[in-house]
C-alpha cells in the first residue's frame, strides 16, 4: 500500500488491527466480520502488525527476544514466578526463526548492540513467532542505510512464503522489487490498485506523488 503522506495508510492498519473503532462500514477476515473485536482478539486470529519504530526488548538476547513472543502460544506469557529453565524446550523454535531472518549467529548478542538493519530484522522473528496469517508491515525500511534495505527486502520476500504480507512502504525500489499487487490511498480514496507496472504509469497516481505527469514515480518518497 503507497500513498503520499496524509494519504491514510496507517490509519487503515489501524482500522484492522482495532487501535482505531470503525464508524461505518465492516472489516471481514477469512469470512468472519471481525468489526468490533478488541485488539487481542484481532491478533489471535492472525493479524500481526509491525510498526514504523523499531520495537524489541533492548536489554534482553536476540533469543530471549525470540522466546518472549513464543510464550504467548503457550498461554504461560505472566508466570513471572516460574524458573527459566522451563522455557528451554522453546529455544530450538527461536533458534529456527532466527535462521529464517539470518541472525541465528546473533542469539546470544544483547539487542541493545545489533544495528538498525538487525533489529528490524528481528522484529520479523517475533512477528512469525507469533504465527501470523497476515503481517502487517509499517514502513519496514524506514531509516535505513542502502545495505540494510536491500536485506530486509530479502528476507520480507523469504518469509512471505504461505502468508500475506500487507506493507506500506515509501521507497519505490523497495515496492517496484517486492510487491505482487498495489494499492494506492489519496485522501482515504483508493486511486490505482495492480502492479507496479500499472500503478507507476496511472496518471493519478504520478499527480499524487510527483506533482505532474510528465515524470517516471521513482526513488524514495
Amino acid at each position: 500500500m503507497i500513498g503520499p503522506n496524509g494519504a491514510g495508510k496507517t490509519t487503515f492498519f489501524n482500522l484492522l488491527t482495532k487501535f482505531l473503532t470503525p464508524t461505518q462500514g465492516s472489516i471481514v477476515f477469512n469470512g468472519v466480520d471481525i468489526t468490533h473485536e478488541k485488539p487481542a482478539q484481532t491478533a489471535r486470529r492472525g493479524i500481526v502488525r509491525s510498526f514504523q519504530i523499531s520495537a524489541v526488548f533492548p536489554h534482553m538476547t536476540v533469543l530471549e527476544n525470540v522466546r518472549a513472543a513464543l510464550q504467548r502460544n503457550m498461554g504461560t506469557s505472566f508466570h513471572f514466578w516460574k524458573a527459566e529453565d522451563t522455557l528451554f524446550h522453546l529455544h530450538e523454535r527461536a533458534q529456527q526463526l532466527l535462521a529464517e531472518v539470518d541472525l541465528a549467529h546473533f542469539a546470544n548478542e544483547m539487542t541493545v548492540n545489533l544495528p538498525y538493519g538487525r533489529k528490524r530484522a528481528l522484529e520479523l522473528a517475533t512477528t512469525l513467532a507469533l504465527e501470523p496469517e497476515l503481517m502487517l508491515l509499517d514502513e519496514p525500511t524506514q531509516g535505513m542505510g542502502h545495505e540494510d534495505v536491500g536485506r530486509v527486502t530479502e528476507l520480507i520476500k523469504k518469509v512471505s512464503s504461505g502468508r500475506t504480507i500487507l506493507m506500506v512502504e515509501h521507497n519505490m525500489n523497495v515496492v517496484s522489487s517486492i510487491a505482487d499487487r498495489i494499492t494506492v490511498l489519496q485522501r482515504g480514496a483508493i486511486i490505482a490498485d495492480g502492479t507496479y507496472e500499472q500503478v507507476s504509469k496511472n496518471p493519478l497516481v504520478m499527480e499524487a506523488y510527483m506533482g505532474t505527469t510528465n515524470t517516471d514515480l521513482q526513488g524514495a518518497h
